[in-house]
């Protein structure tokens, strides 16, 4: 009778038992978007008294997106991840739909000749930038469905390599080329941590980079980005003038900037400053200190997520893992390549900073981003502690034999406590509570079955 009441009631606890999320991951996301709010403040006044949209024009609306960045954060800080992972084919889908709407008319707008945003009436949305995550939450459901043959066969591992590519087309006829590259990238990276086989994911690579080389500099305006990258001075007022202008930013912000406010070249000299280069006017205004503090926010964030992942992997949790891979990964190419180009170690793209530059796409779908990332950690922090709960039950001692009714006592006699031999006879809620462990949560990286591979 107490083998069947005993069940309940330690489901019951395990039930109860609630995580946390990650408090360093949660403080760099609060201190970037932070930061983010005081730099747009600084680096758009000039932008908006010139457009004679008032100062604080952009300051206003990278609040709204904010605020809106948030509420879809804690939806999806709320939501299970078994729930989110059971859409997996419908966020493919809704890749191939949201980069084929910005070719409806009247749906898809223009601007500077390429179509990448969709029209919603109050504001455009970069499609892209939902594209990213959409396709991080199927490439991660995917490598767990065909975990092993991935590994093993060709067909497996070349799926995800074609659907990246399809993706990578619809979005060269856009044309954008810095996030095509940026897909190719978190997919090959999210690969090599599945567990792919190298040697054989080295062939699509080796074949597919000339290919993708050959496409970058069909347009001549690639051409020109390439050359004055190599030699931003050769032509300062021409095709190096948005490098060269960044590049004096910088160079003006020496150890501890000019000050905050205080930019010269965000005064109509830097174009977009308050998106693509603002790292430029934070180096400026706060020099090489507040370049580190960004840079160092960044490592943080990323780092976290990937030791998130990789404790995620090690409990058998890889849906979770491999979401916090492909969200750091993204987060940390984007910031490294916007970074680069602000430096001039980089060609020019049209990559955001994420969390800290204007934006209402990239604010939004960062914020989405990361409150998935905050839900993988409040899910493994409550799965270590029903294991904690578990081995702790699974450790309970058997009751010693006084506690027994008298006349079921065993005639024996006294001998130390030391000496007492370990019952043969545990108790049966012990032994399942061994079994559920072992069956519910394996910590280990390893897969038994194939000894040697990543699980």
């Amino acid at each position: 009778m107490d083998m069947h009441a005993s069940n309940p009631r330690q489901a019951t606890r395990l039930d109860a038992i609630t995580g946390r999320y990650d408090g360093w991951l949660l403080g760099a996301c609060v201190a970037l978007a932070s930061l983010g709010v005081v730099m747009v403040a600084s680096s758009s006044i000039a932008i908006g008294e010139g457009l004679d949209v008032g100062p604080f024009y952009f300051l206003n609306r990278h609040l709204m997106f904010l605020a809106m960045g948030i509420g879809l954060a804690i939806w999806a800080m709320r939501t299970e991840l078994k729930t989110i992972e059971q859409y997996n084919q419908l966020f493919l889908l809704g890749c191939v739909v949201l980069l084929l709407a910005v070719f409806v008319p009247g749906l898809g707008d223009s601007v500077n000749g390429a179509r990448r945003w969709i029209n919603l009436g109050v504001s455009n949305f970069q499609a892209v930038e939902a594209v990213k995550l959409l396709y991080i939450v199927w490439l991660s459901s995917y490598l767990v469905r065909f975990r092993d043959e991935v590994n093993a066969t060709w067909p497996a591992m070349l799926k995800p390599l074609g659907v990246a590519v399809l993706l990578v087309g619809l979005l060269l006829l856009q044309p954008d080329f810095g996030s095509s590259s940026l897909l190719l990238a978190i997919t090959a990276g999210m690969l090599v941590l599945g567990g792919v086989n190298l040697p054989r994911m080295s062939m699509p690579i080796v074949f597919g980079l000339p290919i993708f080389a050959f496409v970058a500099i069909l347009e001549p305006y690639r051409v020109r980005r390439l050359t004055s990258f190599l030699d931003p001075w050769a032509d300062q007022l021409g095709s190096g003038y948005q490098l060269s202008n960044a590049l004096m930013a910088v160079g003006r912000g020496e150890w501890f900037g000019v000050g905050l406010g205080a930019s010269v070249q965000k005064l109509s000299y830097l174009p977009e400053a308050h998106t693509d280069f603002i790292f430029s006017v934070i180096a400026e205004e706060l020099g090489f200190a507040g370049v580190c503090l960004v840079i160092g926010l960044y490592a943080l964030l990323v780092g976290r997520a990937f030791w998130i992942g990789y404790r995620c992997v090690g409990m058998r949790r890889h849906f979770a893992g491999y979401c916090a891979f492909g969200v750091a990964l993204a987060i940390s190419l984007q910031a490294f390549v916007s970074i680069g180009v602000n430096l001039g170690i980089l060609p020019t793209k049209g990559l955001t900073l994420p969390l800290i530059s204007s934006g209402g796409s990239s604010v939004l779908m960062t914020c989405a981003a990361l409150g998935l990332l905050l839900r993988v950690s409040y899910e493994l922090d409550r799965a270590e502690r029903q294991v904690a709960r578990l081995r702790g039950e699974g450790a309970t001692p058997a009751p010693e034999p006084s506690s027994l009714p008298s006349r079921d006592k065993p005639a024996r006699a006294k001998t130390p406590a030391a000496a007492q031999p370990v019952p043969t006879n545990a108790n049966p809620a012990v032994a399942r509570g061994t079994s559920r462990l072992r069956q519910r949560i394996e910590p280990t990286w390893r897969d038994k079955q194939t000894p040697g591979r990543l699980a």
